[in-house]
């Protein structure tokens, strides 16, 4: 479900990198980020015709954004995704980011 989606989110933001795991490993996906010169850091998958050549450096600070949503699963409000406006939800995870870089 979640790379059925991911193709219409470019249009409204402007990446650099793509950086995400394996499941991400699709044709029409990765022809379109490098169709809009997006720098690609996808592992690829064992069975791919096509392994993906990544930038070590980058695919390393993958696992920073990882722990990042890992330590926001305590609030329950923001994995659940309890709010209706996208303001609120917006200013929830940053009120929780400001508290895990407190603590």
């Amino acid at each position: 479900m979640d790379i059925t989606e991911a193709g219409p989110l470019f249009d409204e933001v402007d990446l650099g990198a793509f950086t995400v795991d394996k499941a991400y490993d699709a044709d029409p996906l990765i022809e379109k980020l490098e169709e809009w010169l997006i720098v690609l850091v996808i592992s690829s998958r064992r069975n791919s015709c096509y392994p993906q050549k990544i930038g070590f450096q980058l695919y390393k600070k993958r696992n920073i954004i990882e722990r990042f949503f890992a330590s926001l699963k305590p609030f329950r409000g923001i994995v659940t995704r309890y709010d209706k406006l996208k303001s609120t939800f917006v200013a929830a995870v940053q009120f929780d980011s400001i508290i895990f870089l407190l603590n």
